[in-house]
């Protein structure tokens, strides 16, 4: 059964910085800053978090559907996702917009600066979840436009279909309140270790508090370090997977949940949904760009 990928299409422009951006930056200036990083790399990748997760679910073998917006200029990116085999049912095209664009600079530590354009994403939310979505298996809200995450959580919620909310970089846009109704709708939270201290000081507790309400499980992803799983007010964690190269992180954090969905699909228990996640991760880390990374099925015992 497939699995409503529900979050952002986008344009990555990528461009490497040989230096680091604290070498650039003066601590005590920072209310005066002018920077420029003279950037020799320059690449356009697919990217978004919904194309991203959804590429390394199909690669593994899942069902992804996604759902989400793109601009008059995305006529290309649903080609390619079609080519993949990716259900694209429930992409809108948004008349008089551009795709989404995200404009990233990676120094040589990995850090990242981003400026991002949401475009055709600000309308997301006119694509609907189905009332009747008991095809569905699994589902997740990844970052979006606001109004689109707000309404899919409730959509899945009255559905009944279990759902991730993976609030990533769309967090800051939700108060305490808004962020306590996703988590009484969702079955699984998933947030990196950053966004997990914001999660959690927006809506006034911890992660073991956090852990023993309704959800199945919460996952803090922890970079190179793994992740640790949160059940009951326990964690238990899952040490990373080195990495065969490092090149590019941009879009380790979406073959993560991909690879989660998978595992979900599939029923595993959570353990092994995320130490798959962890493999993946490594994996991608290894490739430049969000959607070049190649998985060896076999490989890995699927």
């Amino acid at each position: 059964m497939p699995a409503l990928i529900c979050g952002s299409l986008a344009f990555d422009t990528i461009a490497t910085f040989p230096g680091r951006f604290a070498q650039q930056i003066l601590p005590d200036q920072l209310h005066i800053l002018n920077v420029s990083f003279l950037v020799p790399t320059l690449r356009r990748e697919f990217g978004g978090c919904a194309g991203n997760i959804a590429y390394t679910l199909k690669a593994l073998g899942g069902e992804p559907r996604i759902m989400a917006a793109l601009g008059t200029d995305g006529e290309g990116y649903l080609q390619r996702l079609r080519g993949l085999g990716i259900d694209t049912r429930h992409i809108i095209t948004v008349p008089d917009s551009y795709t989404a664009q995200a404009n990233i600079i990676t120094d040589q530590d990995n850090n990242q600066i981003t400026a991002f354009h949401p475009g055709a994403m600000q309308f997301a939310h006119q694509a609907k979840v189905p009332t009747d979505a008991h095809d569905l298996n699994v589902a997740i809200i990844g970052p979006d436009g606001r109004d689109a995450m707000l309404q899919r959580a409730e959509q899945l919620a009255r559905a009944k279909v279990p759902f991730v909310f993976d609030p990533g970089q769309g967090l800051p846009m939700f108060d305490g309140a808004e962020l306590r109704h996703f988590v009484s709708l969702a079955t699984w939270v998933t947030v990196n270790d950053y966004e997990a201290r914001m999660l959690c000081e927006r809506m006034g507790t911890d992660l073991a508090t956090l852990s023993r309400s309704a959800l199945r499980a919460l996952i803090v992803t922890l970079g190179a370090q793994g992740c640790d799983v949160w059940t009951d007010g326990q964690a238990t964690h899952v040490p990373g997977v080195p990495a065969t190269a490092v090149l590019d992180p941009t879009g380790c954090g979406d073959a993560f949940r991909g690879a989660l969905l998978y595992g979900l699909e599939q029923g595993w228990e959570i353990g092994r949904c995320v130490a798959l996640g962890n493999r993946l991760g490594a994996l991608k880390i290894a490739s430049h760009g969000p959607q070049n990374h190649q998985v060896d099925r076999a490989a890995l015992g699927l």
